[in-house]
């Protein structure tokens, strides 16, 4: 069963559960938001290797995303980092659509379980609009991505933005579609 199938069986028991009267109103998915630095990897190198790098992570982002993803520059420059203004030190993908239905189903049924001793994400990543934040600590947990083409190993952060207005209903949205929290049973 696809994202927008569970939504739909979801829908009158999230309009029941909260009290709206008008399906528009319920929470739902707006957008996925994939974001990665590597200003570390590339602080104190040369062009070349900081290209490569860049052109590294940009191929791995591309290939779990789906899209190209955009370079995040540095706003200005801080001696103790090494880093100049201009300077490419992240990258981030906004999903949305089919590609985040695609994306979110396997992140769900694929990543999360492959991850070591995963028992549910905690409640504490979510905030108070009901925005859900997880940090991947290697992307090569993607089967997209195969590690012995990876040049190097970064981590991400992946975003889940919902139109709820608070915690508990971006919760139960999410419980919903399909996301196990700690202490809860599938």
């Amino acid at each position: 069963m696809n994202l927008k199938e569970l939504y739909k069986k979801a829908l009158p028991e999230l309009m029941k559960q909260f009290g709206y009267k008008n399906p528009m109103a319920v929470p739902r998915v707006e957008k996925i938001v994939l974001n990665t630095g590597f200003g570390k990897q590339i602080a104190g190198k040369t062009g070349e290797e900081s290209r490569k790098i860049l052109e590294s992570v940009i191929k791995d982002l591309g290939l779990i995303a789906g899209q190209r993803p955009v370079l995040t520059k540095a706003k200005k420059s801080v001696a103790g980092f090494k880093l100049r203004e201009g300077v490419p030190i992240g990258a981030k993908v906004t999903l949305r659509g089919q590609k985040m239905g695609d994306f979110l189903e396997r992140f769900i049924h694929v990543i999360l379980p492959r991850s070591r001793d995963f028992r549910g994400i905690p409640l504490s990543a979510m905030d108070g609009s009901g925005n859900l934040t997880i940090g991947v600590k290697e992307h090569i947990s993607f089967p997209e991505v195969a590690p012995e083409h990876s040049q190097i190993s970064f981590g991400l952060e992946i975003t889940i933005v919902t139109t709820a207005k608070t915690k508990k209903e971006g919760v139960e949205l999410l419980k919903k579609i399909g996301i196990l929290f700690q202490g809860e049973k599938k």
